[in-house]
């Protein structure tokens, strides 16, 4: 990895953890977290859990998530969190495009392509994520869905910010299902998204971080972690233990 980029490893609950939970977790992870260096972490959270984390962590090394927010600022969309929410609660940053969203909730790269300028305008950093079906991967169309994901959804953000977006490469097939692409599949697919943005933007191309997400736990953590285009993780399940997640910090940070 290129010095310049500082590794981001961050946690995905998805619909996990109460307020109470949270709380607990996050008193467990602090001082496993606290003495690290060289490395960014984040705890991506509920709705529900935002404002307690941010409370929790203020003035440590984690930093607080949203997993989704409406590109509107606000209107009539029941349901939805909109990025001056999240701004006013003091919220870092926020997922967009999980695969999640996408296959359950139908989200759109034409949403997307909104999202991600709205975040960055908020001040929010965004972890945009893209990845292949299992069937697209089998079909060897794994780098068409890249550059369709890419171009689709980082098409309104200007060259000169498109190094202050995050990337998640998460090979869908790997998410939850106990696979890990080996690093050889890691690696190759990472290093076509960084050329995409190196095509735009070469000093973005240099800057941009790209996570690996899918199946990373504290055992295959430092060999994924090592890979040159490979600037950290979004952790799924090994993330709501605070001792495993931490862990995987301490890979990011080695």
């Amino acid at each position: 990895m290129a010095s310049e980029r500082v590794p981001l490893v961050a946690g995905n609950w998805k619909m996990h953890k109460t307020e109470e939970e949270a709380e607990q977790y996050i008193q467990a992870l602090l001082p496993r977290v606290s003495s690290v260096s060289g490395v960014d972490v984040a705890i991506c959270v509920p709705f529900t859990d935002l404002r307690a984390m941010v409370d929790s962590a203020r003035g440590s090394r984690v930093e607080v998530y949203a997993q989704n927010m409406h590109q509107e600022a606000q209107g009539a969309f029941t349901g939805e969190i909109s990025a001056p929410m999240l701004a006013e609660l003091a919220v870092h940053g926020v997922v967009l495009g999980h695969s999640e969203r996408r296959e359950l909730f139908a989200e759109t790269d034409r949403a997307l392509a909104q999202k991600v300028p709205v975040a960055l305008a908020a001040g929010l950093k965004p972890i945009l994520c893209v990845g292949e079906t299992e069937e697209e991967r089998d079909a060897g169309d794994t780098e068409r869905k890249l550059r369709h994901q890419v171009g689709e959804d980082l098409a309104a953000v200007a060259d000169a910010e498109l190094g202050a977006v995050v990337i998640a490469y998460e090979p869908i097939w790997a998410i939850g299902t106990g696979r890990v692409a080996t690093p050889e599949q890691a690696q190759e697919a990472i290093a076509f998204i960084r050329a995409l943005i190196e095509a735009r933007s070469a000093e973005a191309g240099a800057q941009v971080r790209i996570l690996y997400g899918g199946s990373v736990k504290p055992e295959n953590a430092a060999e994924l972690l090592a890979l040159p285009d490979i600037d950290g993780a979004l952790v799924g399940g090994a993330s709501l233990d605070a001792e495993s997640f931490a862990r995987i910090v301490g890979a990011a940070a080695a």
